[in-house]
């Protein structure tokens, strides 16, 4: 269910991190301005969406009120900034830090499945 203002986050029911994250923001979002897909449940309408499943398994990805899609980082940084947290991940946009962050994001999603083995994240 996408309200037309909100930020639409497609991300992998089936990754207990990727839940984590959703949870986190889920909990934050205190004026419902995000809503979120699982690209994994037999609902996702993956035809209305303009990106291949393949490309959506690899990295989070969301469509903006306005029909951009972003993806990676950048749908994380625009998640904080519209729950009022642009502030908690403002360095991961300045100049010096921006490309390491970018790099530690993909990282973590090309081992996600590993990390989320953890304790911390195997809640699910």
């Amino acid at each position: 269910m996408k309200h037309a203002d909100n930020l639409l986050i497609l991300y992998d029911g089936n990754c207990p991190l990727c839940c984590a994250k959703r949870d986190f923001l889920q909990r934050r979002d205190h004026q419902k301005k995000l809503t979120f897909s699982d690209i994994r449940s037999n609902d996702f309408q993956s035809l209305e969406i303009p990106v291949p499943l393949g490309q959506l398994e690899k990295e989070i990805h969301c469509i903006t009120p306005d029909g951009q899609i972003l993806q990676a980082m950048d749908v994380i940084r625009a998640a904080y900034t519209r729950i009022g947290l642009g502030w908690l991940i403002a360095p991961t946009r300045w100049p010096l830090l921006k490309p390491g962050f970018d790099h530690l994001y993909q990282w973590v999603a090309e081992n996600r499945l590993r990390i989320s083995k953890f304790s911390i994240f195997s809640s699910r």
